[in-house]
């Protein structure tokens, strides 16, 4: 007798082992060019004031040199622009999230997923390396290219997720996807790296080996990326997260439920592919309606999309200020150098990486992620408090970072993955399958929303009130990203109260 693990496993193909790594390291390189900028933060704000502290330094002579080759009078306005960088990608990102995830669902995802990783290796070299070298820095072009290259990277990770849930059903979708989405700590975690590596070179180089291999990735995934099953022949019994729409309750029906299960293992017998396995086709296919690809607005008032949206927005706040601050913090606050800050900032990520997984895999067990999401945010809000009293030594601090990360990058990769993946395939949308990209692009962009304001916050804070308030902050909308889930939250806990009672009174 074949064990559970096996069974798991047998349902799966070399094909999507395949898309797994393909959309999992496309994100990887994605993530570890944009994590470039954050570690090389110090360099860039260095290089973009005088340094006429330095007294081996001669004076700036004419004036006008350093008007050519400094862009601020000192470190601090240099640091506001660079959170006004930040703020500047965000918004750009969110807004082309909403657009990109319905590109996704009308055109082929991997013309629009290699555009977005090429396009972005571009204009990240243009502003990291190539201004460098010609020794060009000009306010407007690092606004604008900025915004472009959150528009570019907008592109992807709505079509990752639908390639991810067209080719990974709903069972085990929590541990598959928790796994997945570690793609993005690992690539800050290979950003940090490769930009610590390099920096002593300046950080011109760090830009211009993350955008090398981003560009040479979305050349593969151009070549090799397959972006559903039917493209070889093999089919997917078409699953669901959602009971249908039959009352205004449904809102708060949880994502899943002991009943479609049952519902799915007696349709499974009608279907072709046999109790959720994958098999090749034998026979002409009968033909059929092509799904048409879902509305913005339909996407936005499906069950679940708006409360999780909003509660993303305040978690990927959080994340995203730990994502751009962190190596700055630690450097400015401990006196640690750049690359050491860069190298330590990495536990955040393994906490995450760590955190998505197990999380994931125990919403599985239990058939619920809410509950899940609720501990894991409430111990978030205790560690963010021990972060924020952590001493100036490297051991404490990183076991602090781990956890931190457990706890808030966990829950994080959640959401933007297995939950958009649920969300994207409930019953509502049967008979119009085309809206993983589009639910998925609506969570991440407005999760975006609330990063890019955040960011703003956050420096506002720091240079008013400094880090401890910042951290305060970090609680409160931790807090806040438990409240807007919290009908999903008792919903699900009752559902799961009546399903132990059913098998308490049963005979």
């Amino acid at each position: 007798m074949s064990s559970p693990c096996c069974g798991f496993l047998a349902q799966y193909t070399h094909h999507h082992l395949v898309a797994f790594l393909l959309t999992f390291f496309s994100y990887v390189l994605l993530h570890a060019s944009r994590k470039t900028f954050s570690n090389v933060k110090v360099s860039i704000s260095a290089q973009w004031t005088p340094s006429v502290q330095n007294a081996s330094s001669p004076a700036f002579s004419p004036g006008e040199t350093w008007e050519e080759n400094n862009l601020f009078a000192d470190s601090d306005e240099a640091t506001l622009f660079l959170g006004v960088l930040d703020t500047i990608f965000l918004f750009s990102y969110a807004v082309g999230l909403y657009m990109s995830g319905v590109i996704g669902d009308r055109m082929n995802l991997r013309y629009v997923l290699s555009f977005g990783l090429c396009g972005s290796a571009i204009v990240e070299f243009v502003f990291g390396t190539l201004t460098e070298w010609l020794q060009f820095y000009n306010i407007y072009l690092y606004c604008g290219l900025w915004v472009l290259n959150g528009l570019l990277q907008s592109a992807v990770w709505p079509c990752v997720v639908a390639v991810m849930g067209n080719w990974f059903g709903k069972s085990g979708r929590g541990f598959v996807f928790g796994l997945w989405s570690a793609c993005a700590s690992v690539g800050n975690i290979l950003g940090a790296f490769l930009a610590s590596s390099v920096l002593k070179y300046g950080y011109e180089y760090a830009f211009l080996v993350t955008s090398v291999l981003q560009f040479a990735g979305g050349l593969v995934v151009f070549f090799g990326l397959l972006t559903s099953p039917k493209e070889v022949g093999l089919c997917l019994e078409s699953e669901t997260g959602l009971s249908p729409v039959e009352r205004e309750t449904d809102s708060h029906r949880p994502l899943m439920s002991d009943e479609e299960d049952e519902e799915e293992e007696e349709e499974g017998s009608e279907e072709v592919c046999d109790r959720g396995y994958y098999t090749i086709q034998q026979g002409e296919e009968e033909p059929g309606e092509t799904p048409k690809a879902i509305g913005f607005c339909q996407a936005f008032c499906l069950p679940g999309v708006l409360p999780y949206s909003l509660a993303y927005a305040c978690l990927k706040l959080v994340n995203y200020s730990f994502f751009f601050w962190l190596p700055f913090y630690l450097s400015r606050n401990f006196g640690w150098k750049e690359a050491q800050a860069d190298r330590l900032s990495v536990w955040y990520d393994v906490g995450g990486i760590i955190g998505g997984t197990i999380q994931g895999l125990i919403s599985d067990c239990m058939g619920k992620r809410a509950p899940v999401l609720a501990v894991s945010l409430l111990l978030a809000m205790g560690a963010l408090v021990g972060y924020s009293h952590s001493p100036p030594d490297q051991v404490v601090n990183a076991a602090l970072l781990a956890t931190t990360g457990f706890f808030i990058g966990g829950p994080s990769n959640m959401i933007s993955s297995a939950i958009s993946a649920d969300l994207g395939r409930q019953e509502a949308l049967r008979g119009s399958q085309e809206a993983l990209a589009t639910v998925t692009g609506i969570v991440d962009g407005t999760g975006s929303i609330g990063a890019a304001a955040g960011q703003y916050l956050v420096s506002l804070i720091e240079s008013k009130l400094g880090w401890m308030c910042v951290f305060y902050f970090f609680i409160v909308m931790t807090g806040g990203s438990i409240v807007f889930i919290l009908p999903l939250i008792m919903t699900e806990i009752r559902a799961m109260w009546r399903d132990r009672q059913a098998r308490t009174h049963q005979p």
